[in-house]
């Protein structure tokens, strides 16, 4: 994905509420809440495939309150980012209100905002 973060978070966000507005009808919510934690995992991949070097990592999470003995093990691993960002330690860093924050919208909330309503 190119762009800034913002960009594609705007573009996510988007797609995610088109989609939902198309086809939400149908039963999905767990499908959803599927969706939205693999769309979380994928951006916490992308934001430390941004953070390239071992510094850049390790200042950015001590930056986001991890110690420094986890933000070594972190910024020093030779594991994939992929891998990497199902960390309890990257998780405990970029959590999904921090996503939020930065402007992802929780389509699973969407969801049962337009849909579940009792």
């Amino acid at each position: 994905m190119a762009g800034t973060f913002e960009e594609i978070v705007k573009r996510i966000n988007q797609t995610t509420v088109g989609w939902i507005n198309y086809y939400g009808i149908a039963n999905m919510k767990a499908f959803i809440k599927e969706i939205q934690g693999w769309l979380n995992h994928r951006l916490r991949q992308l934001i430390l495939k941004r953070w390239k070097k071992p510094k850049t990592r390790y200042a950015k999470l001590r930056q986001y309150g991890i110690d420094h003995d986890d933000a070594m093990k972190i910024a020093h691993s030779r594991k994939g980012y992929w891998r990497l960002s199902r960390n309890e330690i990257i998780n405990r860093a970029i959590t999904n209100e921090k996503l939020t924050k930065w402007g992802l919208k929780n389509i699973t909330q969407l969801y049962e905002l337009r849909y579940l309503r009792g």
